[in-house]
């Protein structure tokens, strides 16, 4: 057990790329990320959990078949399990994400955006 803050500004220091989740801490079964976006992502949607998308710095917008959200920071939004969704956001952001260990950023899409699996910084 350690026993230290982990601090989100330090850790988001450490990554220079963008949409490449990092695992920051484990609580239980899930991972607790961080990420830095800029751009579009791809369609894609988690068929066995629910994607948790927190903002700590910037905007983020996620897009749905049906409609979007906007989210700034201190804002959250929860995509249920299934529901194909496309985030993006128009200047660099900072985001943290709580999913399950083991989960592929792109489901089951693959393709330059397709990050390592469990990555920890």
């Amino acid at each position: 057990m350690s026993i230290q803050a982990i601090s989100f500004a330090h850790k988001l220091s450490q990554l220079s790329e963008l949409w490449t989740p990092k695992v920051i801490a484990r609580m239980n079964d899930y991972h607790i990320k961080v990420a830095k976006i800029d751009g579009e992502f791809v369609w894609h949607e988690h068929s066995d959990t629910d994607e948790v998308f927190i903002v700590l710095q910037g905007s983020l917008r996620i897009d749905f078949r049906e409609g979007s959200v906007e989210l700034k920071a201190g804002e959250m939004y929860v995509v249920p399990r299934g529901v194909a969704h496309k985030p993006s956001a128009d200047s660099e952001a900072h985001i943290l994400l709580m999913e399950p260990a083991g989960v592929v950023n792109t489901g089951a899409v693959r393709g330059e955006l397709t990050a390592p699996v469990d990555d920890w910084i």
